[in-house]
C-alpha cells in the first residue's frame, strides 16, 4: 500500500483589473470590466470556497489580488455604480426568466442568470463587500492571498531601479492596509523579472514570488528539480516556476477545456440577439448594442455564430465535472513521474488570470468547485492540493540555488507584448516621468501641506502611467484610443503638478481634480520613489 502523497499542486489565480474610475460619467463602457469581472469572477470564486469549507472540504487557492482591483472594491463611487449595474443585470435577468418560463431548453439558462446576478448583488454590495470577505478566508486559513505590483507596472521596462521600488512598496503598505498585514508574497506584474529584483522584494519584506517556465528552465545555474521545486535566489527570494503542463491543458486554444463544445459561447450574447425594444433599457446611455452577459448559447464547435446550438447548463456542469477528473488524473500521473525522477517531492504551480474563471470560461469556478471534491474523495491521494506558502511551511527553504532568467509570460515570453512597434512610443515619456518623479522625491524629502498632497499625486499619475494594461491593451488592438488617452492623461497630470510644484505654486485646483479622478492609495508616501524609505528589516531591527 502507498504510504503518503507523491508530489503536491497549487492553483494560483491572478486577479487584476487597471484601475477605471470615472465619476463624471453615468456609465462608461470600461468600467464595464470591473463589474462583469465581480459578478462573473470574483463572486463565484469566493463563493466556492465558502461553500467548500462549510462542507469540511479543503480547497487551498492562492489569490494575487492587485492593488488597483482592491482600491476599486473599496471606492464608494464605484460601488455605487456596480450595484446599479447588478441590479439592472438582475432585473434584466427576472424578466427574461419569466419570459422563457417553460420554454426548454432556453428556461433553464435564463433561471441560471436570475441566481447569477442576484447572487453577485447580494455578496458585493449588501452582504459587506468582497475585500472583508476576503480577508475572512485568509484569517481563517481558506485561502492564501498575495499583492501584485501596485499598477501593474511591468518591471523590465520601467526606467529606474526606484520606479520599481515604489511598484513594490506600495502594493505592500496597500495590501496591509486591505488586510491587515504585510504580503509575504507577490504576482510579478505579467511574472517580469529582471535581475536585481530579488533584492528590491525583500527589502520590503516579500520573501516569495513567481515566474514563467523558462524564467527557472534557463536560470543560473538550472535548478536540479526544473519548475517543479521552488529555488532560492543568492539573496533568498523564493522563487516558484510556471508548470507549463498544467496551463496548457487550461489555456491552449486547441487542447484547453474551455473549448469544449458543451461549455458556454461567449461571445453569442442577448444584447446582440434580442430585439432592440425589449433590451434599449438596459444599455448604455449612448444605446449602442453591446454585451450584456446573458447567454443562451454553447461552443457547439468551429461554426458561425448563428449556428450555435442552445448552452444546457446540466451538460456543461457534467463536463466540467469530468474535466476536473482529468485535469486530477493527469496532475497525480505527473507528480508520481516526477517524484520518481527527482527522488522528493515535487510542487506543480498552475497559475491562471482570474478572470479566465468566470468571465471567458463560464464553468471555471465550478471546474476548480469540482477538482477540490475530487481531490478530497481520495482516500490515498497520490496528489495534495497545497498552497505554495503551505508547501514551504511544510518542505521547508528550497535547496536549489538560482538566479532566475530575465522573461516574462505572454507571447514569445520575454517583453514582446509589453515592448513592440504598437507601443514602444510611450516609454520615452514614461521614463521622462520617472526620472523627473524621483528627483522631485529627493528634492522634497520632508514634505508637509499642499506639497505633500502635491508629491503624492504626483506619485499616483507616475505609477497608473506605467500601467502595463495600457501597452497590453495597445499590442491586443483592442480598447487602444482608451488606453492611449489613459496614458497621455496620467502623463499630463503628472507634468502639470510637477511644473506648479517647481514654480514654487502648488496648483491646488489642479490637484484637487487630479485627486478627485485619480484617488487611489490614500496611504501612499512619494518617498518610495526616492530610497529614503526604511525597508521593512530596518523597520524591524529598529522595533527591536
Amino acid at each position: 500500500m502507498r504510504r503518503g502523497h507523491s508530489g503536491a499542486h497549487g492553483f494560483l489565480l491572478h486577479a487584476h483589473l487597471p484601475f477605471v474610475h470615472h465619476p463624471d460619467h453615468g456609465d462608461f463602457l470600461e468600467e464595464d470590466w470591473f463589474f462583469e469581472a465581480v459578478a462573473e469572477c470574483y463572486v463565484p470564486i469566493i463563493r466556492m470556497i465558502e461553500r467548500l469549507a462549510a462542507e469540511g472540504i479543503p480547497a487551498p487557492l492562492t489569490m494575487s489580488v492587485s492593488p488597483p482591483l482592491c482600491e476599486m472594491l473599496a471606492n464608494e463611487s464605484l460601488g455605487k455604480k456596480l450595484e446599479r449595474f447588478l441590479a439592472s443585470r438582475a432585473d434584466l435577468a427576472e424578466r427574461e426568466a419569466e419570459r422563457l418560463s417553460g420554454a426548454p431548453p432556453f428556461d433553464r439558462t435564463a433561471k441560471l442568470y436570475v441566481d447569477l446576478f442576484s447572487d453577485a448583488l447580494e455578496a458585493a454590495c449588501r452582504g459587506g463587500g468582497l475585500l472583508p470577505r476576503l480577508r475572512r478566508l485568509r484569517d481563517a486559513g481558506l485561502l492564501s492571498l498575495v499583492t501584485c505590483n501596485a499598477t501593474h507596472g511591468y518591471a523590465p521596462v520601467l526606467g529606474r531601479d526606484e520606479s520599481i521600488d515604489a511598484q513594490v512598496a506600495v502594493a505592500a503598505a496597500n495590501f496591509e492596509k486591505h488586510f491587515g498585514s504585510r504580503p509575504e508574497g507577490i504576482w510579478l506584474a505579467e511574472c517580469g523579472w529582471i535581475e536585481g529584483l530579488d533584492e528590491i522584494l525583500l527589502r520590503n519584506g516579500i520573501r516569495t514570488t513567481f515566474v514563467d517556465g523558462h524564467g527557472l528552465l534557463r536560470a543560473d545555474p538550472a535548478p536540479s528539480t526544473g519548475v517543479h521545486r521552488p529555488v532560492r535566489t543568492p539573496a533568498g527570494l523564493r522563487v516558484f516556476g510556471r508548470d507549463d503542463e498544467s496551463s496548457r491543458q487550461v489555456w491552449s486554444s486547441k487542447e484547453g477545456y474551455p473549448g469544449d463544445a458543451s461549455y458556454r459561447e461567449f461571445y453569442r450574447d442577448l444584447g446582440y440577439d434580442a430585439p432592440y425594444a425589449r433590451i434599449r433599457r438596459y444599455l448604455h446611455s449612448d444605446g449602442v448594442r453591446r454585451n450584456l452577459g446573458l447567454k443562451y448559447h454553447r461552443v457547439t464547435g468551429d461554426v458561425d455564430l448563428g449556428l450555435k446550438m442552445p448552452y444546457d447548463p446540466a451538460a456543461a456542469a457534467a463536463r466540467a465535472d469530468e474535466h476536473a477528473g482529468n485535469f486530477l488524473f493527469n496532475r497525480e500521473r505527473q507528480v508520481a513521474h516526477l517524484a520518481g525522477l527527482f527522488g522528493k517531492e515535487p510542487f506543480v504551480l498552475s497559475p491562471y488570470d482570474a478572470e479566465l474563471f468566470g468571465h471567458w470560461w463560464f464553468e471555471g469556478p465550478l471546474f476548480l468547485e469540482c477538482f477540490y471534491r475530487r481531490a478530497s474523495a481520495i482516500a490515498d491521494p497520490v496528489l495534495r492540493p497545497e498552497s505554495p506558502a503551505a508547501f514551504l511551511e511544510r518542505a521547508g527553504e528550497p535547496g536549489d540555488v538560482a538566479e532566475p532568467h530575465p522573461s516574462s509570460w505572454g507571447d514569445g515570453g520575454y517583453s514582446f507584448v509589453w515592448l513592440n512597434g504598437a507601443n514602444d512610443w510611450i516609454y520615452r515619456h514614461l521614463h521622462h516621468v520617472e526620472d523627473r518623479m524621483a528627483e522631485a522625491a529627493r528634492d522634497f524629502s520632508a514634505a508637509d501641506g499642499i506639497v505633500l498632497r502635491t508629491l503624492n499625486q504626483m506619485a499616483r499619475e507616475c505609477l497608473l502611467a506605467a500601467s502595463s494594461d495600457w501597452p497590453f491593451v495597445m499590442t491586443m488592438g483592442t480598447a487602444v484610443p482608451y488606453a492611449e488617452k489613459r496614458f497621455r492623461d496620467h502623463v499630463s497630470r503628472f507634468l502639470g503638478l510637477e511644473a506648479s510644484l517647481r514654480a514654487g505654486r502648488p496648483d491646488e485646483r489642479l490637484l484637487a481634480e487630479c485627486e478627485r479622478l485619480d484617488p487611489l492609495f490614500p496611504e501612499i508616501d512619494y518617498r518610495a520613489f526616492s530610497g529614503l524609505l526604511e525597508s521593512v528589516e530596518e523597520v524591524v531591527e529598529g522595533d527591536r
